[in-house]
């Protein structure tokens, strides 16, 4: 697996996976093509977008990690970071979303965050487990989300690939 920034030739293949989450139940946010560029490749306030691919090439997943800004979505703290993750449904379990939080521990260090949320949907068993198993931890949550937070010190030891 190699894990690279996200560019513009990758609109298609990313808005594919996402659509075939948005089938198995597990997206509920949009999948088209202009939503990938505006929220995942090109957003203002992006820290860093990445993918992973396999050898042949093919997308296995993303991260996004993007500043929270006054007013955002998830009512995030301004100043910390906000991330996303998404994997191939074929690409569980093999590693993915270790190898995309690797890089982006590396950028969110470079930007000096000091805080990254995560919020995942309540009904997301696995996107909770994944979080958690990085070192995220759960500090908010309602009906409908778990909000997580990942502090970083600089005695945060580097997520293993």
């Amino acid at each position: 697996m190699k894990v690279r920034d996200a560019v513009l030739a990758d609109v298609e293949e990313i808005s594919s996976f996402l659509q075939e989450l948005a089938a198995l139940g597990k997206r509920s946010l949009p999948s088209d093509e202009t939503y990938v560029i505006s929220q995942y490749i090109a957003h203002s306030d992006n820290i860093r977008c990445s993918v992973v691919e396999d050898v042949d090439g093919t997308l296995l997943g993303l991260q996004v990690l993007k500043w929270a800004s006054e007013g955002n979505t998830y009512g995030v703290t301004p100043g910390w970071g906000m991330i996303g993750t998404h994997v191939r449904p074929s690409a569980g379990r093999r590693g993915v979303g270790r190898a995309l939080f690797a890089a982006t521990l590396d950028a969110a260090r470079q930007a000096g965050l000091e805080k990254i949320d995560a919020t995942i949907g309540a009904s997301n068993p696995e996107g909770l487990g994944y979080y958690e198993a990085v070192g995220f931890r759960t500090y908010k949550t309602n009906e409908s989300s778990v909000s997580k937070c990942f502090e970083l010190t600089e005695a945060t030891a580097p997520v293993q690939k």
